[in-house]
């Protein structure tokens, strides 16, 4: 394996505007119901923590890629897949202390990385994240191929979406 000088990637949480539109109707058009969540530990995509019991919630569907490839003028083909994510179910102050460090990392995820143009270059297992092989070295690996454009972490269960890190 080529080792890559290891620098600090962030974890970006989906933005507050989109948030906005999700709570109202997700990217599957369809309006949600938020509930409590008795027992806590949904990962929540807004914050990048697990959630606590009692707090409410709501689960929606959400095409990450779909809205970058918006914002960046580009076609996402058969890439613009949409999955569940929980989130709060009313605003909140994102993640404390900004995002630092590596949110659900307590298990396998993938880091898959993503072209200029939407299209999936690749993806590797990370399967120890606070170890030397872990997500810094993930991201740098994938950032070290200049076609790379951003990468996505996803849990290795079902392949859901958890958070974005881009170039620092």
């Amino acid at each position: 394996m080529t080792t890559h000088p290891v620098k600090t990637y962030t974890a970006r949480p989906i933005d507050p505007g989109t948030l906005t539109e999700l709570r109202s109707a997700d990217d599957s058009g369809r309006a949600r119901e938020p509930f409590t969540d008795e027992e806590g530990g949904a990962p929540l995509r807004c914050c990048l923590r697990r959630g606590a019991p009692g707090e409410r919630i709501v689960l929606v569907s959400y095409a990450p890629l779909r809205r970058w490839a918006a914002r960046t003028g580009v076609d996402p083909g058969a890439y613009d897949e949409r999955g569940p994510v929980f989130v709060h179910a009313a605003a909140c102050p994102g993640p404390a202390g900004g995002a630092a460090g590596h949110p659900f990392g307590n298990a396998h995820r993938t880091v898959r990385r993503y072209s200029a143009d939407g299209r999936i270059l690749g993806g590797r297992l990370v399967q120890e994240p606070g170890g030397p092989e872990g997500f810094d070295a993930a991201f740098a690996e994938a950032f070290a191929d200049p076609e790379v454009a951003l990468v996505q972490v996803r849990a290795v269960e079902y392949g859901c979406f958890l958070y974005e890190v881009r170039q620092p």
